[in-house]
């Protein structure tokens, strides 16, 4: 009997448990939620007390129904760009400074200027922002001085967690891309841009490769979780760069589409992408030596789970006295209005936007609304303004000399046929379907796992968990109409652009 891959994907609402066999099979997940602190002035932070506890609880679920002893590697995937200050005795300091937190804007402006923000982007692939951790630790310092002098490490939510387990502090390369302060090409930190940042270099962990085994299970912390000490733990990796690898994007050439509530387009690169304007963003892979370009948009399909909100009432209702989704009936809604959407734009910028516009305050809208638009106009232009920004990023790509003939999409957005179809035919490329949609972020993790624990050779495992079912191609036709709407699409963002600080909070 073979043995059971444990990858835990700590999120921003929650984490999930999985299990996979070792032959690429999904056994079992559960999930268990946690709050996130919302307050003024871009305030979002959580309690690592919580992570551990959802640790806990998942583990023993999965447990309950399987066989602990089988479990032969555990790793992690986790949300990104966080702030967390611990001490010498991985204790925290104080609450974690989430990614969407926006309080560092004063330190980015610092950071730009003592460490210039195209060298910044040159050695790190990131532009510098506040929503990185280089910022956030600036903020503390400034902020909160008796936390900082106290602290010994920063550590981001998922590296937190392997410390729980074998009780070792380390950071890997894709979570240490989301500080501003790695050198991916180099594949360290960054001394020059930790000394502009004015920020100790000691607080920074030991780096060690995504597959790389953090430790094995104490049997403190096995006690806990309920599994058998001496597991290996392997590093695991950014739940970006886990999805990446998940989706199969293992190998350069091969780009993929995650469609969620907020959306990336990402390939996998010899060697980083730079883009001029800085519009796209380069992680180191959990695939040691390669890179990971990705452009993230910030409302996807967050932008249809607030037309359900708010407008489609009447599919939600029709929804809940089928006991379906609502979104299905939004797909049946969207599809009774032509490409195009007869004449109705739609700009996705329900929280500002980053990669391709880098605006936090740009703003959506409906635009070329008449009174003979139906909802299904309306529902639809929501599907091709979302697809019309992303295929922003995938030209930044195209323009920097990438191929893509060839798109896998993943995310819960992608289960509906119609928006595959349109995304087909704006980007002008074949639409790959996986088996899995939802599980991305969660087979990276496992794969991570057993390629750090010498279960699986290769990364090319991933032909083992991940196969495509079903693909859609561009229809010229409709292409065509397309084309001509993305250029209005982007001269209207433009447009608007000097109006947005007007309507900014």
């Amino acid at each position: 009997m073979s043995g059971l891959l444990l990858a835990h994907d700590v999120g921003t609402s929650g984490n999930k448990a999985t299990i996979f066999s070792e032959e690429g099979r999904l056994i079992d997940s559960v999930s268990h939620e946690y709050p996130t602190e919302y307050g003024p002035g871009g305030f979002a932070e959580q309690d690592p007390a919580h992570w551990w506890e959802s640790v806990c609880v998942t583990t023993r679920k999965l447990m309950a129904s399987h066989d602990s002893k089988r479990v032969a590697a555990i790793s992690f995937s986790g949300q990104m760009m966080g702030c967390l200050c611990v001490d010498k005795d991985g204790v925290p300091l104080r609450k974690h400074i989430l990614y969407s937190d926006q309080r560092s804007v004063e330190q980015e402006r610092v950071f730009k200027e003592k460490g210039g923000a195209d060298e910044i982007y040159r050695i790190t692939g990131h532009r510098a922002s506040a929503s990185y951790g280089a910022t956030k630790l600036m903020w503390v310092r400034d902020n909160q001085p008796d936390i900082y002098r106290k602290t010994y490490k920063m550590l981001n939510a998922k590296d937190y967690l392997t410390y729980r387990l074998p009780g070792l502090m380390i950071a890997e390369p894709p979570d240490a891309s989301g500080t501003t302060l790695y050198d991916r090409v180099k594949g360290d930190w960054a001394d020059d841009l930790v000394a502009a940042a004015g920020l100790d270099r000691d607080m920074m962990p030991e780096i060690i490769p995504s597959i790389g085994i953090v430790g094995e299970l104490t049997s403190q912390a096995a006690e806990a979780i309920g599994l058998k000490p001496g597991i290996p733990v392997v590093a695991g990796g950014g739940d970006g760069v886990a999805a990446g690898v998940g989706a199969g994007s293992v190998a350069p050439g091969l780009t993929y589409n995650y469609l969620g509530s907020s959306s990336w387009i990402a390939t996998t690169s010899e060697k980083p992408i730079y883009d001029p304007h800085q519009r796209t963003f380069t992680w180191a892979h959990a695939v040691p030596g390669i890179f990971h370009p990705t452009g993230t948009m910030q409302t996807a399909a967050g932008s249809y789970a607030w037309l359900r909100r708010e407008i489609c009432h009447e599919e939600a209702d029709r929804a809940e006295a089928a006991g379906k989704s609502a979104y299905m009936f939004m797909d049946e809604t969207a599809a009774s209005s032509p490409a195009g959407a007869n004449g109705l734009l739609y700009l996705p910028y329900l929280l500002g936007e980053r990669s391709p516009r880098w605006n936090p305050q740009a703003r959506g809208g409906f635009i070329g609304l008449t009174m003979t638009h139906t909802r299904g106009d309306v529902v639809r232009s929501v599907m091709e303004g979302v697809s019309m920004n992303l295929a922003v990023i995938l030209c930044i790509f195209r323009d920097q000399g990438m191929r893509v003939d060839r798109l896998s999409v993943i995310g819960g957005g992608a289960k509906g046929e119609l928006w595959r179809r349109i995304m087909a035919d704006i980007y002008e490329v074949e639409i790959a379907v996986p088996n899995y949609l939802e599980e991305a972020t969660s087979i990276g993790a496992a794969i991570i796992a057993g390629v750090g624990a010498g279960i699986y050779k290769d990364f090319s495992v991933v032909d083992t968990f991940f196969h495509i079912v079903d693909t859609v191609k561009p229809d010229p036709s409709t292409a065509a109409i397309y084309r001509s709407r993305k250029k209005l699409f982007d001269r209207l963002y433009t447009a608007l652009e000097p109006l947005f600080p007007d309507f900014a909070d």
